[in-house]
């Protein structure tokens, strides 16, 4: 009896193992698609971290925090407008946050990086990880707040 118990205690443990943590055989391919070897000369040491490695900026060290004046937050890495400031509120995190994102230009993804689900954002033009979503924003607008690591945006002025 002891052995049976054994088997299933054994079997249910590799079959708990399947496929949950396995990523898709596809890659998803960006309009914008460069080797490691060509971002790392592009970018600076902070922005490849931050939008290749998907790693995070300390919290209160990017400028655009400050930012109110109106304009577009592009992508550093490849320019696409992602957020405008009309949509930037002050979240109280140390990172710029945003409501919502321009229209098409940011990619939902999930990470599982910490041990659970969290809503990941990336530039839908080249993949870099901008940050993630939490749906503690403002709830008059879209209750969603985008958590953005600063590096990866770069502020563009309004023209007037």
């Amino acid at each position: 009896m002891n052995k049976i118990f054994s088997l299933i205690i054994i079997f249910s443990f590799f079959s708990c193992a399947g496929n949950a943590q396995k990523k898709s055989d596809k890659a998803k391919t960006y309009k914008i698609s460069k080797t490691d070897a060509q971002w790392k000369k592009e970018l600076t040491e902070q922005q490849y971290y931050v939008l290749r490695q998907a790693g995070t900026e300390r919290p209160h060290s990017s400028e655009l925090n400050k930012i109110k004046t109106p304009g577009t937050f592009v992508c550093a890495a490849c320019k696409t407008p992602l957020y405008e400031t009309k949509h930037k509120f002050i979240s109280g995190t140390g990172w710029p946050s945003f409501d919502r994102a321009v229209k098409g230009n940011v990619e939902l993804d999930v990470d599982y990086k910490i041990g659970y689900a969290r809503t990941e954002l990336k530039c839908n033009t080249c993949g870099g990880h901008l940050g993630h979503s939490f749906d503690d924003g403002p709830q008059e607008t879209t209750g969603k707040r985008h958590c953005i690591n600063g590096v990866a945006l770069e502020f563009i002025p309004k023209q007037k």
